[in-house]
C-alpha cells in the first residue's frame, strides 16, 4: 500500500468516526482497483448525501463531456464497448467478405455512415422518393395510405400501432394501437409553465420546426405558416393524450374491440385495407390504449387541411432520418433534441455516432462477437447463481410479510417461481439474412433497417408468442421486466463495471451492484404496482384478495408520498409516474441485503480499506448509479421518465432501510433521516 493510499484510508475512517472498528483490520486495502472505496468523497457527511458521500470523489474527477448530457458508469461501460466495436468495424470494411455475410454488412453499414463526401454530396436526396410520396397526398384517404407506408419505414404518424402480447392472454400477439404523433417528448410540454418546459416549447416553434420546413425546401413565409399548423396540429392531439401517471394503469389502457368497434372511433377508415398495407394481415381484434386520443385523432382529420398534414409528415420524416443525412440536417437535430432539450454541448466523433446506430439496428450481430470475449461461462454462471439465490431471498421475504393473508402468499409464491431468468445473452439469435446493407446512401441503408425491423415485428402477427426472444443486446448497459412473460432480462453488459474484473470483486459490492440494483429490481417489477397485477403466466388478472391490494396500496401511497418531496430546478418528481421504479429499487435493496448476509463476506466481517461488508454492499448499489446529469437533462427526465434521477434511486430508498442507518451511524437530525415509523417498508 502507498503513503497516498494509507492516508486516504485514515481520512475516510475519521468521518463520523464510522470506519475506526473497520480500520482495525489493514489485511486488504488494494484502494486503487477497489470499485467503491477510490469514489468515495470523504468531505461529504454519509447522513447529509450518501449519494455525494459514495460517488463524489469520481464526479469531481470526471466531469460531464461536452458532447454528453449525462456522464457515469453506463457511459463508461459504452465507451469501452465503441473501442471494441470500432477494431471489428475497421476490420470488416477491409474484410472482402461474402455479400449477405454479418461481416459485409458490418463494414458496408460502418462506410456508409463514414463516408462524409458523398453525404455532403446527397444532402436530401436519399429522402427525394419520400418526399414525393407525401407531395401526392390529394385527400384524407390518401393521407391515411402515407401513414401506413410511413409506418413500414419507422416514422412517426399520428397512429401509433404495433403487435404485442394481449395483456389477459400472453400466448397471442394483438395488435396493439396507443397515443401517438406528438413532436416534443411528452404531452406535458406543450402545457406546463416551469421554465424548462416554456424554454423548449419557444424553441421548437421560432427555430427548430421553421429551421426544418427550410431545410425541407419550404419558402420561408410557408415555413412560418407551417410552423403554426404543424404546432397547433400537435398541441391538439397532445390534448388528448393521457399524461405519464395515467399510462401506468394496464386496466385503464386495456381495450380491446373487434376491428368494427375500433372503426367506430375513426369511422370513414379502411382499417382492414390500412393495416394490410402496414403489413398486419388477417386483423380482426386491436387492443386500443387510449381511445380517447383516436375520437381526436379522427377529429383532427376533418380539422387539419391535407397541406397541414403534409407539412406534418415531411417534418416527421426528415425528423426520422435527417441525422443520418448531410450537416445542415443532422446538427438541426443535434441542436434540437441534444442541446436544449438535453444540454449536450458538442455532438459525439461521427465513428461513434455510426456505430451507436449500427448497434441499435444490428446489435445481435456484434452482441455474438462481444460474448465471445468479454462474457465467459464462469462470469455467466456466477450471475445465474445469483438470481436463485434472490428468488430464494424474496421467498423468505414474502413469508414474512405481515399485510398479505396466506392465500395471496401462495400465489405470490408461484409466480415467483415461474419467472423466468434470461442471463447475460440469448441461446438462440435473430437472423438478419434478409437485411439488405450496402454502400449506398448512408440514410437508405438505416431506412432498409426499420423496414426490415417492421416486418420482423409484423411477421409475429398470428403466430405463438416466442418466449426465449430477447428484446435487448447483450452488450446494453440496461436490464428489464416484462410482466407478460413473467420474466427478467439480464444482459451481460448490465453486470460489467469498468476497471474491474469479475472475478476480483467482492461479494458485498456485486450483491449491491447487481443483486440489488438489476436482479432484484427487475425481480420486484413483477411485484410492483402495474407488474402485480399480472399473474405466473403473464396475464392481466385478479390474483391479490382484496384486502391485501388494499394493504399494498396503503404502503406504495407512503413511497409516492416520500418522491414528491423531491424536488430539483423547481420540478417536483411524479412519485406516482415513478411509483414502479421505487418500489422495485426499494425492494431490490433490502432483498440484496438479505441475500448477502447469507454469504461468508457477511458472516466473518472482516473489512476492506477499512469498509465494514455492510458499508460496501450500501456503496456497491450506490455505484450502480454513478452518474451527474446536465440540468437539462435532469428536467426532461422529471417531465418524461417514470423513473426518478439517479441520485435520488440511492438516497430515497436508503432512508427506508433500518441497516442503512446502522451501516454509517445516521442520527435523529442529520438530512437523510427519516424516524422509523414513516419508513416505507413494502417487500
Amino acid at each position: 500500500m502507498t503513503l497516498k493510499n494509507l492516508s486516504d484510508t485514515i481520512k475516510a475512517c475519521a468521518i463520523g468516526l464510522l470506519l475506526l472498528t473497520a480500520c482495525k483490520d489493514k489485511t486488504k486495502t488494494y484502494a486503487d482497483s477497489d470499485p467503491v472505496f477510490k469514489n468515495i468523497d470523504a468531505t461529504v457527511k454519509p447522513g447529509d448525501d450518501f449519494f455525494k458521500y459514495a460517488n463524489g470523489t469520481w464526479l469531481k474527477k470526471n466531469p460531464i463531456p461536452p458532447a454528453y448530457s449525462s456522464w457515469g458508469i453506463g457511459d463508461v461501460v459504452e465507451e469501452e464497448l465503441r473501442n471494441r466495436m470500432k477494431k471489428i468495424n475497421e476490420d470488416a470494411l477491409t474484410a472482402n467478405a461474402p455479400k449477405g455475410s454479418n461481416t459485409q454488412k458490418i463494414g458496408d453499414f460502418y462506410f456508409s455512415g463514414m463516408d462524409t463526401t458523398d453525404i455532403e454530396k446527397q444532402g436530401l436526396l436519399p429522402l427525394k422518393d419520400e418526399l414525393a410520396k407525401i407531395d401526392e397526398v390529394k385527400d384524407v384517404k390518401g393521407l391515411i395510405e402515407e401513414f401506413a407506408h410511413l409506418k413500414t419505414i419507422g416514422v412517426k404518424t399520428p397512429i401509433g400501432v404495433y403487435p404485442g402480447q394481449d395483456s389477459k392472454n400472453s400466448e397471442k400477439i394483438v395488435l396493439q394501437l396507443v397515443q401517438s404523433g406528438i413532436g416534443l417528448p411528452n404531452r406535458d410540454y406543450y402545457f406546463n409553465n416551469d421554465e424548462h418546459s416554456v424554454a423548449i416549447r419557444n424553441d421548437y416553434q421560432q427555430k427548430h420546426l421553421p429551421t426544418i420546413f427550410k431545410l425541407a425546401g419550404v419558402q420561408p413565409e410557408a415555413a412560418a405558416s407551417a410552423t403554426k399548423q404543424v404546432y397547433a396540429l400537435e398541441k391538439f392531439l397532445a390534448d388528448s393524450s393521457r399524461k405519464l401517471e395515467n399510462l401506468r394503469d394496464p386496466y385503464h389502457n386495456y381495450n380491446k374491440m373487434p376491428l368494427a368497434g375500433f372503426s367506430k372511433l375513426m369511422p370513414g377508415v379502411d382499417w382492414k385495407s390500412t393495416f394490410e398495407k402496414m403489413d398486419y394481415k388477417n386483423v380482426d381484434t386491436v387492443i386500443v390504449g387510449q381511445p380517447e386520443y383516436y375520437r381526436a385523432l379522427n377529429k383532427a382529420l376533418q380539422t387539419y387541411s391535407i397541406n397541414d398534414w403534409k407539412n406534418y409528415l415531411r417534418k416527421n420524416l426528415i425528423t426520422t432520418f435527417g441525422s443520418y443525412l448531410s450537416k445542415p440536417f443532422d446538427q438541426e437535430l443535434f441542436r434540437f433534441y441534444d442541446s436544449v432539450l438535453d444540454g449536450s454541448k458538442e455532438q459525439l466523433p461521427r465513428w461513434k455516432r455510426v456505430l451507436d446506430a449500427e448497434n441499435g439496428l444490428m446489435g445481435e450481430v456484434l452482441g455474438q462477437i462481444f460474448v465471445k470475449e468479454y462474457f465467459p461461462e464462469k462470469t455467466k454462471e456466477r450471475y445465474v447463481n445469483l438470481v436463485e439465490t434472490m428468488r430464494a431471498t424474496f421467498k423468505e421475504h414474502i413469508e414474512k410479510l405481515d399485510w398479505m393473508s396466506p392465500a395471496t402468499k401462495e400465489k405470490a409464491y408461484y409466480k415467483l417461481s415461474k419467472v423466468m431468468p434470461k442471463v447475460g445473452f440469448p441461446d438462440k439469435w435473430k437472423d438478419f439474412s434478409t437485411l439488405e446493407i450496402n454502400r449506398g446512401p448512408y440514410a437508405l441503408n438505416v431506412l432498409r433497417a426499420k423496414n426490415w425491423w417492421h416486418k420482423y415485428s409484423a411477421s409475429k402477427l398470428g403466430k405463438p408468442v416466442d418466449r426465449t426472444e430477447w428484446d435487448i443486446t447483450p452488450q446494453t448497459y440496461n436490464a428489464y421486466y416484462n410482466p407478460s412473460n413473467n420474466e427478467i432480462v439480464l444482459p451481460a453488459g448490465i453486470f460489467t463495471i469498468p476497471g474491474s474484473r469479475d472475478e476480483d470483486i467482492d461479494d458485498a459490492v456485486i450483491y449491491g451492484y447487481a443483486a440489488a440494483s438489476t436482479i432484484g429490481h427487475e425481480m420486484t417489477h413483477g411485484f410492483d404496482d402495474e407488474g402485480r397485477q399480472f399473474d405466473a403466466k403473464g396475464n392481466l388478472k385478479t390474483w391479490w384478495l382484496p384486502q391485501d391490494s388494499v394493504k399494498f396500496t396503503q404502503r406504495a401511497k407512503m413511497l409516492i408520498d416520500q418522491f414528491n418531496g423531491y424536488s430539483i430546478y423547481g420540478l417536483h418528481v411524479n412519485g406516482k409516474a415513478t411509483q414502479g421504479e421505487n418500489i422495485a429499487d426499494l425492494g431490490g435493496i433490502v432483498i440484496g441485503l438479505d441475500a448477502f448476509k447469507k454469504t461468508d463476506q457477511y458472516k466473518e466481517g472482516k473489512p476492506i480499506n477499512g469498509l465494514t461488508p455492510l458499508q460496501r454492499y450500501f456503496l456497491g448499489y450506490s455505484l450502480g448509479w454513478l452518474s451527474q446529469e446536465r440540468k437539462e437533462s435532469l428536467s426532461s427526465q422529471i417531465l418524461t421518465n417514470e423513473h426518478a434521477p439517479g441520485f435520488m434511486r440511492v438516497n430515497g430508498p436508503f432512508t427506508d432501510v433500518p441497516e442503512f442507518y446502522e451501516a454509517f451511524k445516521i442520527k435523529k437530525g442529520d438530512k437523510m433521516w427519516i424516524d422509523p415509523d414513516k419508513r416505507v417498508k413494502i417487500w
